[in-house]
């Protein structure tokens, strides 16, 4: 498994992550409650600046992660010009890439095991009337850095797709794909079960 914080230091990486967090789900409010397009393109040229601040490295990286919306942007694209509606498409797009592109940078410049600690301090009130918050703990970790990871691995079958085949990727890699992700399961699974799985302490050892 690999981590989303990017290897290069800005001043963001300093910064407190539940600050972050809290900053992210006001910006994404903020986002979902306006309806101008040019407000939208505001924002999104705002979330590219962010990306660039700290130089051409993070800035590619960034944009590298985003790619893997293109899909959705482009359905939204096609759907929305059938429809007759474009500007709405383009608001939803822009939304979309402004949103996961915010939270996204908080990833890449937030520790795992910070944003963990976040989510421990928020579920509290759950350990006060004897609910373990350990599985949730976990599940958020896991589905963190397992994201990026699957991503790689679909690319890497897909481009082996192309290489071996004069035709072009179909529905025919879902189940080598699901292979692979189950099998990364099933090892990960026998990594929880050796360190003491979600017992108490297990996380330390």
């Amino acid at each position: 498994m690999i981590s989303l914080t990017s290897p290069v230091e800005t001043r963001a990486h300093g910064w407190p992550a539940g600050a972050k967090l809290a900053t992210l789900c006001a910006a994404t409010m903020v986002l979902f409650a306006m309806q101008s397009l040019t407000l939208h393109l505001v924002a999104f040229g705002a979330c590219l600046a962010l990306y660039a601040a700290p130089g051409w490295v993070f800035l590619r990286a960034g944009l590298r992660r985003l790619w893997i919306l293109w899909p959705f942007v482009g359905l939204i694209a096609v759907w929305h010009l059938i429809t007759g509606a474009p500007q709405d498409g383009a608001i939803i797009a822009l939304r979309m890439l402004s949103a996961v592109g915010l939270a996204n940078l908080v990833t890449m410049t937030t520790r795992l095991s910070d944003m963990i600690a976040v989510i421990r301090w928020l579920a509290t009130p759950l350990r006060r009337v004897g609910l373990s918050t350990r599985a949730l703990e976990l599940a958020i970790a896991l589905m963190i850095r397992f994201t990026p990871v699957l991503v790689e691995k679909g690319t890497h079958l897909s481009r082996a797709w192309r290489t071996r085949s004069p035709k072009g990727v179909n529905w025919r890699i879902v189940m080598p794909f699901t292979l692979l992700a189950i099998d990364d399961a099933e090892h990960v699974a026998d990594a929880l079960k050796a360190r003491g799985g979600l017992a108490p302490g297990a996380a330390e050892r």
